[in-house]
């Protein structure tokens, strides 16, 4: 059992927490809680370690076995150790240090999501979550958007950085992948999404709750669009707005 905060696993944890600099140069990220280990299990994740501590559910206790029998480095560590490494208000007992490794962009993709200059962790995991529920093909993230891999960020997920291809590029590698596709900027003075034909292979850029699209995102972008609101609300949050757009693609392909 580990009892110590000098463990080079715990160190290993906390630097993952903390810095997104860690985490590139590791090329690995935490999953904290029952349903994202298992998330992460059932899609056959690789896994660099778990850890878990007496209070784990049954439920997560069979992830453990599961864990065990893949050959995957299982321990436990003190309640107390598990307590000051959970980032929850309620740590559910067991937490993994997984690998990095994006699943790949299909060929000729039809639905692309841009999340541009969005730096809050709610919004961006709230955008990846329904991107991976609407069947989004690929997720690429340019330089200025936070990291897509920070606990809050996964923890906002739920599961769905285990489904969909989520990729930093730069503004360059994106201008290259999204070549042959319309591109749509979802912009207050666009045209209304109600009229605007996205059953077409696509790239749907949304911008920063602070301050919007970049100028680059602008330059890639040959079409704008909005959300038709009657009330006497100004905006939608990213979040909420990208949730919106992304669906209503859904719903006239469907």
């Amino acid at each position: 059992m580990i009892t110590s905060n000098q463990n080079s696993k715990i160190k290993l944890i906390r630097a993952l927490q903390g810095r997104a600099k860690e985490r590139r140069e590791t090329s690995a990220f935490l999953a904290e809680g029952v349903r994202l280990v298992e998330e992460a299990v059932n899609s056959n994740w690789e896994f660099q370690f778990a850890l878990y501590d007496e209070t784990l559910s049954e439920r997560g206790r069979l992830q453990v076995e599961t864990l065990k029998l893949r050959g995957i480095d299982v321990e436990e560590v003190s309640t107390t150790i598990m307590k000051s490494l959970s980032e929850t208000e309620t740590p559910q007992g067991i937490l993994a240090v997984l690998n990095e490794s994006p699943l790949p962009i299909p060929d000729s993709p039809n639905f692309i999501l841009i999340p541009d200059q969005i730096r809050d962790p709610g919004n961006l995991g709230t955008l990846l979550r329904t991107a991976a529920a609407a069947g989004v093909q690929a997720v690429l993230l340019p330089p200025e958007t936070t990291d897509a891999f920070a606990p809050k960020v996964i923890r906002s997920g739920m599961g769905a950085h285990f489904r969909l291809p989520i990729h930093s590029m730069t503004w360059d590698e994106i201008k290259q992948c999204t070549n042959g596709l319309q591109i749509f900027l979802a912009e207050m003075n666009g045209q209304s999404c109600w009229e605007t034909d996205l059953r077409q292979p696509l790239t749907l850029i949304i911008g920063g709750e602070a301050d919007g699209a970049s100028e680059q995102a602008r330059k890639l972008a040959n079409q704008k669009i909005s959300i038709p609101m009657n009330g006497n609300i100004e905006s939608l949050n990213a979040g909420v707005a990208g949730s919106v757009l992304i669906f209503e693609v859904v719903r006239q392909r469907n």
